[in-house]
């Protein structure tokens, strides 16, 4: 807080100018480390030269008419130029929006509608291409927005340029509330909504991190999560103020991860859950523990195979964090024994006083649309124990505290809760459920609401729902994830309606293809259970409990309530076919994976 203080005073707020401290302080030294597979040669870039690319993007971006105080459409997989793109916007006093390059379709468009930018820098990987070639007639006409494929010749243009400083005046009264980056919620309730991290919030990414994770300028973190998610992008940031080398991956691969570690002298690395998960199902390998790693830093580590994972790969440290991208509700846990094992944060006792009425435990009413529940008589909501558990609401003064969806009001005005504990008093939902122990330790319970996790992303039901919903003859999607033998998350299902004389001559094919071009790949549901008639409550509304109760279990379907004579489908190859009892023992065995 007093740094940015500081910098503020004097003028110099923007990240730009920590990245420049780190240039003079490192200048030789290696900034940035690339490799697209372990059979090419890693490429490198020395502090100077990280500086120097990003001053040929700065003038690129002028030249093709951004300016300060604007977004940059960023559509662009790992890689140096991801870096070059940032650094360089923020040498001229904008920042990038950082899109979803899995985006297709209605998605995409509405991502770039909402960060009303001039330009569009996309990555020339060909699925890339290809989503962005089908909508670039709206993409030019509706949006106004001028695509860029960051093509061999593009480089060639940005590579010629000057290594020319972007005079200060361009960052000049750069106000805190400035993004550094807008990124993307998973869209919890249709498409994705944006949020802006903003400046006064971003040294934090720093000095904190290297003293949690005992890292230190010189040392080397490996991040091969998405760059366009905020845990890959705020630790490269972090890096790039910190004089910590950047070891970009392109894409989490099992099979190149170690190799990659090995090769690039990492000290840390990145992770989600299930990297975590797939790596540890890996066959194990000499490369195991030939590395220099001090600690892994990341969310969603599952209490199962933590202590598996550490032992086996000889990582002293875990640094496991619990937060979002609306940034409300934060924590985090350093592991470095038994005791924090296994757990999403932990607060210390003055912690634990000082956040006792911050963040507090909700009890909520699950029959009622996931609602805090009231009191008949009194309308206040109930306050849980915080060993007990419930959804945890944040304390808020004003709705200024939150910083809300960008261009959004109205979605960061239902974030917020009124009258909960008494008149008068304002309180942010965070949609999930954590309890806390006696030792300060915290756990994660559950995500309220509709949404499910799958292949590491969070899937949108509503999204799903309506992409399914346009296919000809599907007259109703009630779309949920499912639990499957072996597997982590929840693989997404949709009950289907189809008229019972157009079933026979239906195109799965033809659907599957069509929520493919629509969706992202991990969103595109993995199992389809065929209803006898729409499932609908009392209202009208799509009733999505007893689906989630019997998921893909035979005998839950024969005995349960959804639909006894419901069939179940799932994906082979380029079509649905039928799922049968046999198929869930695969699964089951092993002997099968999705």
């Amino acid at each position: 807080m007093k740094d940015t203080q500081r910098r503020a005073k004097a003028n110099r707020l923007s990240l730009w100018y920590g990245f420049e401290e780190m240039v003079e302080q490192h200048e030789n030294k290696i900034g940035l480390w690339y490799r697209l597979n372990p059979s090419e040669p890693a490429v490198e870039y020395t502090w100077r030269q990280t500086y120097e690319q990003s001053c040929k993007w700065a003038r690129f971006l002028q030249d093709n008419g951004v300016q300060s105080g604007e977004l940059v459409g960023t559509y662009l997989i790992n890689s140096p130029e991801f870096m070059f793109n940032m650094l360089g916007s923020w040498a001229i006093g904008t920042a990038p929006a950082m899109i979803n390059y899995n985006l297709g379709g209605d998605g995409l468009v509405h991502c770039l509608k909402v960060a009303g930018s001039k330009v569009l820098i996309v990555d020339s990987a060909a699925d890339c291409v290809e989503r962005i070639e089908e909508q670039r007639e709206r993409i030019e006409n509706e949006l106004g927005m001028r695509i860029i494929i960051l093509d061999e010749t593009v480089k060639a243009t940005i590579d010629a340029y000057e290594p020319i400083r972007p005079d200060n005046i361009f960052r000049d009264n750069l106000s805190g509330e400035f993004p550094i980056f807008l990124f993307y919620t998973s869209g919890t309730t249709g498409h994705p909504k944006a949020c802006a991290f903003q400046t006064q919030r971003a040294y934090a990414l720093g000095q904190p991190r290297l003293q949690t994770t005992g890292l230190k300028a010189g040392d080397r973190w490996y991040d091969c999560m998405p760059l366009y998610h905020g845990t890959g992008c705020t630790v490269a940031i972090g890096c790039m103020l910190t004089g910590v080398t950047l070891c970009i991956g392109r894409k989490f691969s099992v099979r190149n991860f170690w190799r990659d570690i090995h090769d690039s002298q990492s000290n840390a690395f990145v992770y989600v859950g299930e990297t975590a998960r797939y790596l540890l199902a890996a066959p194990p390998s000499p490369l195991d523990k030939d590395h220099k790693l001090k600690a892994m830093y990341g969310n969603g580590m599952r209490p199962d195979i933590w202590r598996k994972f550490q032992q086996r790969f000889n990582v002293p440290c875990v640094n496991e964090f619990f937060n979002s991208t609306e940034g409300m509700f934060q924590l985090l846990n350093v592991c470095n024994g038994p005791f924090h094992e296994a757990h999403v944060g932990h607060q210390g006792a003055i912690q634990r006083w000082n956040f006792r009425n911050t963040y507090v435990p909700v009890e909520i009413d699950h029959e009622n649309g996931d609602r805090i529940w009231r009191d008949p008589k009194t309308g206040l909501a109930r306050r849980k124990t915080y060993d007990e558990g419930g959804e945890i609401v944040v304390r808020c003064s004003t709705e200024k505290d939150f910083v809300g969806y960008w261009n959004n009001p109205e979605a960061t005005s239902k974030r917020f809760e009124r009258d909960v504990f008494q008149k008068g008093d304002l309180y942010y939902r965070t949609g999930d459920a954590l309890r806390r122990d006696a030792d300060g330790r915290w756990f994660f319970l559950d995500r309220l609401g509709d949404t499910f996790r799958w292949k590491s992303e969070n899937v949108s039901t509503a999204e799903v729902a309506e992409v399914l919903g346009r296919f000809p003859g599907l007259l109703e999607a009630n779309v949920y994830g499912v639990e499957v033998p072996n597997h982590d998350g929840k693989a997404g299902c949709a009950a289907v309606y189809i008229r019972p004389e157009e079933r026979e001559k239906f195109d799965w094919s033809g659907l599957l293809q069509h929520a493919r071009k629509g969706l992202p790949k991990y969103a595109v549901p993995v199992f389809l259970r065929i209803i006898k008639s729409p499932t609908t409550m009392h209202n009208n509304k799509q009733n999505k409990v007893p689906l989630r109760k019997e998921g893909i279990d035979f005998d839950k379907i024969a005995n349960g309530d959804a639909g006894q004579e419901d069939t179940l489908l799932w994906v082979q190859g380029d079509t649905y076919v039928p799922f049968e009892p046999q198929h869930l023992s695969s699964l089951g065995d092993g002997k099968a994976r999705l």
